[in-house]
């Protein structure tokens, strides 16, 4: 139906051009038969041989006029075909990306669902106190697991279209902050410290401080560090760097880990994506798709770089606050 719409425009704007020309000539050929009867001797004459090329004029005039209303309705039925082959592939990419998700969701959903029946089962009437407390157990962490799951998908619809801050940030102590608190939760899991290495600019100026939301903008690189630490093996190191880059200020989070698939780097960023190599670890798939969101919302981006068995490198872009920043002013 709509790419009909256009055809049918594109016909009525033809066939106007053709009444317009066969107008042109209609009254071209009425003033020349009126201009030669209203001429006296050797002026019809001459008015009669020259309405040859008067009508010559007139139906070339007819030629420019259809010529340049074709090419208009071809042009644009041809804009509109493209119009609608890019709706097309948005459309379709929108529900694979739908389809993926529910995939996901079911997956993340199957495990704990199935271990909170099995829990059921397993505290009947019949069952032992130490059956009971077992099932006791898995309905508790299953359930907390699956509220957990719930409370991020949550987060992350909510914070595609909530209203955030806009205050000036030093995404400096931003990064500074995050590495502290990701050692400190090792510490306190009884885990390896991370050995983590942070670059930062101080010369000739110190990172630029961005506008935005310092919360968000915390989540963000938290979890790019915490996503580093999980896929990195004990004792290699992951490094920390950021960059001043002509308007934006990049930070990089860069690890030795097991990489990353090429078939699978297109989607660590969608909800509840999770690599072949990561469904035996904890988390729902969320961490790297609230980064992506927390980015776009401050009017930058994220991007992955992986070589599997060699490590990975992710970068977030976030466009600093100006000269009140504390860097160059770009011209």
């Amino acid at each position: 139906m709509v790419t009909e719409r256009p055809a049918r425009a594109a016909r009525t704007v033809t066939r106007g051009a053709a009444v317009a020309a066969a107008v042109v000539v209609l009254v071209t050929a009425a003033t020349a038969v009126l201009v030669a009867l209203a001429a006296p001797g050797d002026s019809l004459r001459v008015t009669v041989r020259l309405l040859p090329l008067v009508l010559v004029v007139g139906a070339l005039a007819v030629v420019a006029v259809l010529g340049t209303a074709v090419l208009r309705a071809r042009t644009r039925r041809r804009s509109t075909q493209r119009l609608e082959h890019a709706r097309e592939q948005a459309r379709r990419f929108e529900q694979e990306a739908r389809t993926r998700f529910l995939a996901r969701l079911d997956h993340e959903l199957k495990n704990p669902v199935t271990a909170i029946r099995a829990a059921v089962a397993g505290a009947g009437d019949d069952a032992g106190p130490e059956e009971r407390a077992r099932s006791l157990a898995t309905l508790v962490s299953q359930s907390t697991r699956l509220s957990a799951l719930v409370a991020d998908l949550r987060k992350l619809a909510e914070l595609g279209t909530q209203e955030i801050e806009d205050e000036d940030v030093d995404l400096a102590q931003v990064v500074r902050d995050a590495v502290e608190d990701v050692c400190a939760q090792a510490d306190a899991a009884g885990a390896p410290r991370p050995a983590v290495d942070v670059a930062l600019p101080t010369a000739p100026w110190p990172l630029p401080h961005v506008r935005g939301d310092v919360d968000l903008l915390y989540v963000a690189v938290y979890n790019l560090l915490a996503n580093a630490v999980k896929f990195s093996p004990p004792g290699t190191r992951i490094e920390v760097r950021g960059t001043d880059d002509d308007g934006t200020v990049l930070v990089e989070v860069a690890d030795a880990g097991p990489g990353i698939p090429q078939d699978e780097v297109g989607v660590v960023f969608d909800e509840l994506a999770r690599g072949r190599d990561a469904r035996g670890l904890p988390g729902s798939g969320i961490g790297l798709a609230l980064v992506r969101v927390v980015a776009q919302r401050h009017g930058g981006d994220v991007t992955l770089r992986s070589r599997v068995g060699q490590g990975t490198s992710v970068r977030l872009r976030v466009p600093t606050a100006g000269p009140s920043g504390g860097g160059p002013t770009v011209r």
